[in-house]
């Protein structure tokens, strides 16, 4: 039907150039983005379009299968997206298109009911996603017909502060939006790149986007290829419009979880476990949360992009919304849909509010609840994500002090009642195994495996039956110092301060050990003088069983392996020296006390102190005079 109103000349309703040009050249900070807002909107005119054929059927007679159709003419430059929606009347066009953050679907969510409201699934929020269009295009042509009239109209702009409206004619319902493109915008009029952003950003929303399948070339015989098709071509979807996470648990197979995974995380490998879960109340939202098998290469890269991918009701925002888990989940991979999110006005940048802090609060525990059953349940599989991510996981008790004690349960580490590397024990495991009388969990830290487990610290605890965690990794001791005591009992570093280990004495031991204590007292001293500069004090000790010496730090100094590596690292460390604590039964601390030769003894404590030291793990300042030393000792001990 046509109309004889006149093309009309009209300003956009708010303060137009200014705010325009800033809308189009500073909002977004992808081109890209242009087509997800305008599919999106789309989007929403078929939701709107659901909504009042609930109450008036005939609204979708003519036309029932909903959906969205893209097209493009790479040698015009220009791309349409055509829906047959609810469309829009003259009096809404100039409304919804003539003001800038007006938006159409705002106003409709107004007129609907609490319950309709929750319902809707309409993803409009802000009135300006149609006008990311003039990103890429000079000017853009909206035809458009609301449903249920026969009346048309054509919206038309080039951004610059006015746009023009007339009556035409138009068969169906719905809206189509031409975009005539800039020459930088023209790499965007591509049957592929306009496929994979669908793909990207537009795959799960519930109804089918639409693009002519491209005819593939046939060939005769010998190679040729035959004379193209002239049939008409075809509409064919070209997103998949399962957006797996909005349907009921029970209606998703083992198989479809796994390939979702595949999809959003593009492993090839399925997933150790995943959660599914619909969150109502006072917020909503769905999460879908995997656990992968491996790790990828960049894992221990702090700063390496992580995160899940948002959506906000199917339509894809952002990968790596990295404000919905603490980084030391960063292995974890899925999707998180919420409409309860501050977005900015772009859409691209999520805003740090309650909503989002309590939805990472409660995401993090539902990953630690998923972990938990996990190594409860299939202790198996729960080692096979500790050998992939277990050094990842011992970031937490430092980066989320709420969590630490569920953290620690899941805390696996190698230990003296296996001696093997392997890190196969729980905490609760050590604790199960305590003897009586040990009030405290032991670990000592050192280079490697190797060194832990043979460390002279370790002797007087293997004598007492008592286990120790043997620490290794270098995450290890920062780990150590958020962790304070696991199920009442305190954790105990063995290479500092007092071990206060119970010996059982008579009063004749407890009084010859007083009687060596005072006779060793002049071999101290003189072991201190001669080392004074490398330590703050030399002591006899009760750690050692067959060892004749080792280094011992202050309660609250900082580990030996932790200077190392803050030192190799070029950071400066406030000065501090261990204390020598040597075994006054041992030959070598006997033979010196009877050494008259003060060169000699010399050259033997800073033996002892060098292969206290080596004993450690540490490095000596000076290896050609340990050997030198040594050498020259093992020669006078020959003659």
């Amino acid at each position: 039907m046509t109309t004889e109103t006149q093309k009309e000349t009209l300003g956009f309703q708010t303060e137009v150039k200014q705010l325009l040009h800033l809308m189009i050249h500073s909002l977004y900070s992808n081109k890209e983005i242009f087509l997800r807002e305008l599919i999106s909107n789309a989007s929403d005119a078929v939701d709107k379009l659901r909504f009042e054929a609930v109450s008036n059927a005939d609204l979708l007679s003519d036309d029932p299968n909903l959906r969205v159709r893209i097209g493009f003419d790479a040698n015009a430059g220009t791309i349409t997206i055509d829906d047959n929606g609810i469309g829009m009347s003259r009096e809404e066009a100039i409304s919804n298109l003539g003001t800038i953050a007006k938006s159409g679907t705002a106003h409709f969510l107004e007129q609907l009911s609490g319950d309709q409201k929750k319902d809707s699934q309409l993803i409009g929020q802000f009135g300006v996603g149609f006008y990311s269009a003039f990103i890429v295009a000079d000017k853009v042509t909206v035809d458009t017909r609301r449903a249920g009239s026969d009346e048309a109209v054509r919206w038309e702009s080039e951004g610059t502060g006015d746009f023009t409206i007339e009556a035409i004619d138009k068969d169906t319902r719905g809206t189509r939006i031409t975009l005539h493109l800039k020459e930088e915008g023209k790499e965007f009029a591509d049957n592929w790149r306009l496929r994979s952003l669908v793909s990207k950003y537009s795959d799960h929303i519930s109804i089918p986007v639409e693009m002519l399948k491209v005819p593939m070339p046939s060939y005769d015989e010998e190679g040729n290829v035959k004379e193209a098709d002239d049939s008409e071509p075809t509409w064919e979807a070209v997103n998949s419009a399962k957006a797996l996470w909005t349907r009921p648990r029970s209606e998703v197979s083992d198989e479809e979880y796994k390939e979702f995974y595949k999809h959003v995380s593009h492993d090839y490998q399925d997933p150790l476990k995943w959660s599914h879960n619909k969150v109502e109340g006072k917020l909503e939202y769905t999460s879908l949360l995997y656990i992968p098998a491996k790790a990828p290469q960049d894992l221990w890269n702090r700063d390496m992009l992580r995160g899940l991918k948002l959506y906000v009701q199917r339509v894809f925002i952002m990968d790596d919304a990295e404000a919905f888990l603490p980084p030391y989940m960063r292995f974890v991979k899925g999707v998180i849909d919420s409409n309860d999110l501050s977005l900015n006005v772009s859409r691209e940048i999520l805003q740090n509010d309650n909503a989002v802090d309590s939805m990472r609060s409660a995401l993090t525990k539902r990953v630690l609840d998923m972990l938990s059953k996990m190594a409860k349940n299939d202790a198996e599989t729960y080692q096979k994500f500790w050998d992939q991510f277990g050094n990842v996981l011992k970031e937490g008790p430092a980066d989320d002090f709420g969590n630490k004690d569920k953290i620690a349960e899941l805390l696996r580490f190698s230990t003296t009642h296996t001696d093997k590397s392997a890190q196969t024990e729980s905490l609760k495991d050590y604790v199960e195994r305590m003897p009586e009388g040990q009030d405290k969990i032991y670990y000592i830290y050192a280079e490697n495996h190797n060194t832990a487990k043979n460390s002279p610290h370790l002797e007087v605890l293997r004598k007492k039956g008592y286990e120790v965690l043997l620490l290794s990794d270098r995450i290890d001791e920062w780990m150590m110092s958020s962790l304070r005591e696991f199920d009442g009992k305190s954790f105990q570093d063995v290479t500092k301060g007092k071990l206060d280990i119970e010996v059982e004495e008579s009063e004749e031991q407890k009084k010859e050990k007083e009687q060596k204590a005072e006779q060793i007292k002049p071999l101290l001293d003189r072991m201190k003088s001669v080392l004074e500069e490398k330590v703050t004090s030399v002591n006899s000790t009760d750690r050692l069983t067959n060892s004749p010496a080792c280094l011992v730090v202050g309660e609250f100094d900082m580990g030996l392996q932790m200077r190392r590596l803050l030192e190799q690292a070029g950071q400066q460390l406030p000065e501090s020296k261990p204390s020598l604590e040597v075994n006054p039964d041992h030959p070598i601390v006997q033979k010196m006390d009877a050494e008259s030769d003060e060169e000699r003894f010399a050259d033997m404590a800073w033996l002892l102190y060098e292969q206290a030291t080596l004993a450690e793990g540490g490095q000596l300042d000076d290896p050609a005079t340990f050997v030198s030393r040594m050498n020259k000792l093992i020669v006078q001990m020959s003659n």
